[in-house]
């Protein structure tokens, strides 16, 4: 082969590495820049789904007439109903003659918490306190639901009459609410009051303290 043949095919295959070898320079860029603007889609991508802080919490605002405003929504809270079953005698006496009835009444008893003027409220943001000083609970209504009468005997000369049943039944009441606090009902109404006037007046940060009033002083009979 002549010499000058064999120069050009040496030429020829430089040129030929050096094209190989500036493609795959090319080639390695271009991933390399590729790689680079995916990673930097991923970053962004994580930064928007990434939430940024969170406003801060407006602080609760609690005031005395917002307590009052509260508390007066409840004006009368009935905090325990009771059932009662009980036996009730009724006698009546006129002259020497005795007329009575042997009743058993079903009846329910209502206690609860009547707020009115005598309520107290202070709020204290400094102590984050609420306190809260309320009436007793009382016996608030009973309502007789059934009457069945056993025994019913007239005196002699004082027989039942119509106004007798009216007489039966103011009594029958009275029984029930005296056994609803032989039962101690009342004082069931003044715990449910608490634990309810406790949770209705919660507020994050603040600590509630309820409390009852005190009895009103018994009258002493005059010497």
């Amino acid at each position: 082969e002549p010499e000058w043949q064999a120069r050009a095919s040496e030429s020829i295959s430089s040129m030929g590495a050096t094209r190989m070898r500036t493609d795959t320079g090319i080639l390695g860029w271009r991933a390399i820049g590729l790689g680079a603007a995916f990673l930097l889609v991923i970053i962004l991508a994580q930064r928007a789904l990434v939430p940024g802080p969170l406003p801060p919490r407006a602080q609760p605002r609690i005031s005395d007439q917002v307590v009052i405003e509260r508390v007066q929504a409840v004006a009368k809270l009935v905090s325990s109903e009771t059932f009662i079953r009980d036996v009730v005698t009724y006698q009546n006496t006129w002259m020497g003659s005795t007329k009575k009835s042997l009743v058993v009444a079903t009846g329910k008893v209502l206690a609860g918490v009547v707020i009115d003027s005598s309520m107290k409220v202070q709020v204290n943001p400094e102590t984050k306190t609420i306190s809260l000083e309320i009436p007793h609970a009382r016996v608030m209504d009973v309502v007789v639901l059934h009457l069945q009468t056993y025994d019913e005997r007239s005196g002699l000369w004082n027989p039942f009459r119509p106004s007798d049943r009216d007489t039966v039944f103011q009594h029958v009441r009275a029984q029930l609410e005296h056994t609803a606090d032989d039962m101690g009902v009342v004082a069931h109404a003044d715990s449910s009051a608490l634990a309810l006037f406790q949770t209705l007046l919660a507020v994050p940060g603040y600590s509630v303290n309820v409390r009852f009033q005190l009895p009103a002083p018994v009258a002493q009979p005059a010497e």
